[in-house]
């Protein structure tokens, strides 16, 4: 019943933007933290920011930290990821991560494309 759905995933170039978009339904949205990740082709998943459920409190991975922004809103059940300044090692499929009692959830991920 728990499902994430992430957008805005697309190509862009080095130094340009790109919001995406994580569309929640199953659960009540408001009372859970929300993460994003990213994965790149031989490599871990790894954790980019993470949001608590009413926001006042907010994480990021070093490498994205000033560049990244992370976001939500709870009257729309959704979780955003605004990601400035991109460079090509910030390519990847990116997944929206929710920890809902026991268990975790993901999307289907999203890809995003850094190059001229």
């Amino acid at each position: 019943q728990v499902q994430l759905v992430e957008s805005g995933g697309g190509l862009v170039q080095p130094g340009g933007s790109l919001r995406l978009s994580c569309a929640a339904s199953g659960f009540t949205f408001s009372l859970y933290p929300m993460s994003w990740y990213r994965q790149t082709p031989g490599k871990e998943r790894e954790l980019v920011a993470s949001i608590s459920s009413t926001a006042g409190y907010t994480n990021y991975a070093d490498s994205v930290k000033g560049r990244f922004t992370i976001s939500r809103d709870n009257a729309k059940n959704t979780v955003y990821l605004q990601m400035n300044s991109l460079k090509p090692e910030d390519a990847a499929v990116y997944y929206c991560k929710g920890r809902v009692l026991a268990r975790e959830y993901w999307g289907q991920g999203t890809q995003v494309t850094v190059s001229s």
